[in-house]
């Protein structure tokens, strides 16, 4: 569809009473906290442990590539009054099914992962409890948290598990006491032998999920919905990712000191968190295991409140979309019936996973549509946001479109890599 065929929504003015108000908490923290799960945690872990703090540059970088990402979602929302998936929708049919796709054989798979991953620390504290039962109840949990819709009950629990994450995480960083001249130097872009795709890989990686486009959603049911909030929604955006790359350099700065500096293996995945517990406990105490374990679950269980409220707010969005149902038709709403659904569908059917291997070809569905999914946002954002879709002021500027084709050229490279692990099954490999 080209531009011109596209009707730009009048740019919305905030009335007096709508001022901006500064609040501590905001729909940034929301994402920031969703998209930094265990997996990331590993990877930032496992960094540390293999490079000491060489890839430190590249954690910091990826900082600064989910404030891009997430500040274009945003942008888009407050200038135009419009859902992602409305501008997706405009670029075509292609998107739409692309999107409709993936967002439901994401949402079976991602169910799965996340309850398990928020289970294993509780499996791990409570070792006399099957790890399923946990992974069950942290799913239902999850479901009855967000069942309703109301948003600041979400945002007040994800604000209570950003702190919890702070005191255990940072915490186990600073005991490491770790050496600063050697952080400093890590700042220093530098890409050890052999290494470009991992170093690519925590670039691009961490806290990077659907869930990034889902921030104008929380824009929406914060109450921030006009441009008037557009300086705010930087401030909250950058703070709230600054916050999450506090969490990401304790993370390396654990694994570079007590890990790398020892010479300490750890499992791969997130089996490797279970054994940094006992790594500090052997170190710090036995008080510390426990602990990290808490900050582990909080890191978990923030991901999957997020994706149970925002991922569905996105799938109610997309069917009322689908179905040309009116804005103000209550299915497309925050605890609307096609919300509540989609809520079904990550705590249920995963279930199912949870008893049984993954099928290899839901495996290799997820793993395909995964790999596209962090590009076609950079694409789709670099796309909408120079276009007549939207008003003149709010377009990218020159560099802000530099970072962005930088950014979507670094993930093609990464969903190529992706794209053929995800494959490997199948062709043997």
């Amino acid at each position: 569809m080209a531009d011109d065929d596209v009707d730009v929504a009048p740019v919305q003015h905030a009335l007096p009473e709508e001022r901006p108000r500064w609040r501590l908490v905001g729909p940034g923290l929301v994402v920031a906290a969703t998209g930094i799960g265990a997996g990331d945690l590993v990877a930032t872990l496992v960094a540390g442990s293999r490079f000491g703090y060489t890839l430190l540059w590249a954690a910091v970088v990826g900082v600064v590539i989910k404030i891009v990402l997430v500040e274009g979602a945003g942008r888009w929302s407050l200038a135009t009054g419009r859902t992602i998936f409305d501008g997706w929708k405009s670029l075509g049919a292609w998107a739409s099914v692309y999107f409709g796709v993936y967002i439901v054989v994401w949402g079976f798979s991602y169910g799965a992962a996340a309850m398990s991953s928020s289970a294993l620390p509780l499996a791990a504290l409570f070792p006399q409890v099957d790890l399923i039962w946990f992974a069950i109840a942290m799913g239902l949990i999850g479901a009855a948290i967000v069942w309703l819709g109301k948003y600041r009950t979400f945002e007040y629990v994800i604000a209570v598990l950003v702190g919890l994450m702070f005191l255990t995480i940072v915490g186990s960083a600073i005991l490491t006491v770790p050496n600063l001249g050697e952080i400093l130097g890590g700042l220093v872009p530098r890409i050890p032998d052999g290494s470009l795709i991992y170093t690519l890989s925590l670039a691009g990686g961490v806290g990077g999920t659907i869930t990034l486009a889902a921030y104008g959603y929380w824009l929406k049911e914060k109450g921030w919905h006009t441009p008037r909030w557009m300086k705010v929604m930087r401030i909250d955006n950058a703070v709230a990712y600054v916050i999450s790359g506090v969490f990401v350099v304790s993370m390396l700065i654990v694994g570079a000191e007590l890990l790398y500096s020892s010479g300490v293996t750890i499992a791969d995945g997130e089996g490797g968190l279970v054994d940094l517990a006992d790594v500090l406990a052997d170190r710090y105490g036995e008080l510390m295991a426990p602990l990290f374990l808490v900050g582990f679950w909080a890191s978990s269980f923030s991901s999957v409140l997020g994706v149970w409220n925002g991922v569905s707010l996105m799938f109610a969005d997309f069917v009322a979309t689908a179905r040309g149902l009116s804005e103000d038709d209550p299915r497309r709403k925050s605890g609307g019936t096609y919300y509540r659904a989609y809520i079904l569908w990550l705590t249920f059917p995963p279930m199912l996973l949870l008893l049984l291997d993954q099928p290899i070809a839901l495996v290799v569905a997820y793993g395909v549509l995964g790999s596209l999914f962090m590009p076609f946002l950079a694409i789709t954002l670099l796309i909408l946001m120079n276009s007549s879709r939207v008003p003149p002021q709010w377009r990218n500027k020159p560099l802000v479109n530099v970072a962005l084709v930088l950014i979507a050229g670094m993930f093609v490279v990464l969903g190529v890599q992706q794209l053929i692990e995800a494959l490997a099954p199948v062709l043997g490999g």
